[in-house]
């Protein structure tokens, strides 16, 4: 066990809920992103840390930091080949905000079938990555009644193919392709660019592309091109190439535009800073492998009630949804203000998941209470 009392954690200060956790165990220093400089973490031991501080040599070399724990799933930001060859152990938080994304993409489904006059039923939707975020995307899509097209060939060599498709497959036959998975550099599973010139020829439904992963997925050029030569219906970013400074060409040909907070609820962040702190623990010693953050909002409106009397079943989803969250919201103050995209992250309002919610439900039938619920959402039956 480390000798706490000499022990120093830098944590950047956007991650919420931390505060106190470590202080009487350890010096704590909280800095922005920007500022965990070389000489601020040459005597530390551990670093907490999100996606925009770049862990890699040019920082850690000649440091004493031991340990690092990034509070988001991704981890491209982590040198992981220098950590290794370093004896620096790091860790990442899979899954952490994966019911936030879930949330993003249900209201990004529901802004579309209202704007652009879809049946939910006669959407067929690709999801490429089946992880921790993309099954639960192909579940709640499975619940809205849509044909769901799963593609993962990592899963796919490991579990058989009865359950997934080709990537051409689903170039063929989506109507919505949604992107989930990690940013792979090389490699045979490289996703780098993967939606690139040749992946937009290959479309032939003219679908909608959503990317909420990594910015880097999505080739720049590419996608605008798509969207000019109608390849594609539309565009959904959440996640952009060389972000903060996104291509403002491409803003503007977005159908819907975010700044990179699809998993930015409450909730999920609260579970990454959980998963962080006990990461940082359990390496330590510190006995804190159950601390449980506190703090975490409660919706503006948790109640939502919901009179499904001459309403159809879709109306009924898409009222429930985006009374939890309608992304519009953050597509209007992205385009108003793209000059303060970073800022729009640090300090983004609160949007709780659909467990913190309670529909009462007056005129809805059984059938379609159980598909709310098994969403997320707690529902009471009024009469």
């Amino acid at each position: 066990m480390w000798f706490v009392k000499n022990m120093k954690i830098i944590i950047d200060d956007k991650i919420p809920y931390i505060r106190g956790a470590f202080e009487s165990l350890a010096e704590v220093v909280y800095l922005p992103g920007s500022k965990t400089t070389p000489d601020v973490v040459k005597d530390a031991d551990a670093i907490v840390t999100r996606t925009r501080t770049i862990c890699n040599g040019k920082l850690l070399a000649n440091s004493s930091v031991k340990f690092i724990v990034t509070a988001t799933i991704g981890f491209d930001h982590i040198d992981t080949t220098y950590c290794d060859t370093a004896g620096i152990q790091w860790t990442n938080a899979p899954g952490c905000n994966s019911k936030s994304v879930e949330q993003y993409i249900a209201s990004t489904i529901m802004v579309l079938i209202e704007e652009k006059s879809l049946q939910l039923e006669d959407l067929t939707i690709g999801v490429v990555g089946v992880g921790n975020v993309g099954s639960k995307v192909a579940k709640i899509c499975e619940a809205f009644g849509m044909r769901v097209m799963l593609n993962d060939p990592p899963r796919e060599r490991a579990e058989g193919s009865d359950a997934f498709v080709s990537l051409k497959r689903i170039q063929e036959e989506a109507d919505i392709i949604s992107l989930h998975v990690p940013l792979n550099m090389s490699g045979d599973d490289a996703t780098f660019h993967l939606a690139d010139g040749g992946f937009f020829a290959d479309l032939k439904r003219n679908p909608i592309l959503i990317n909420s992963c990594r910015g880097e997925v999505v080739e720049t050029n590419a996608v605008k091109q798509g969207l000019l030569n109608k390849q594609i219906g539309g565009f959904v970013c959440d996640c952009w190439e060389n972000e903060p400074e996104i291509d403002l060409e491409l803003l503007e040909l977005t159908t819907i535009a975010t700044p990179h907070i699809a998993g930015y609820s409450k909730d999920g962040k609260a579970t990454g800073t959980r998963m962080s702190v006990e990461a940082i623990s359990r390496f330590f010693g510190l006995g804190l492998d159950d601390w449980k953050p506190s703090g975490v909002e409660a919706p503006l409106k948790p109640i939502i009630e919901l009179d499904g009397k001459n309403l159809s079943r879709q109306e009924i989803l898409k009222t429930a949804i985006l009374a939890t969250y309608d992304i519009r919201n953050d597509d209007k103050a992205l385009r108003a203000s793209v000059e303060t995209f970073e800022q729009q992250r640090g300090d983004y309002p609160t949007r709780r998941e659909f467990p913190a919610f309670t529909i009462l439900a007056k005129h809805i039938d059984i059938e379609l209470v159980e598909v709310l619920k098994n969403i997320g959402f707690n529902v009471e039956i009024t009469f």
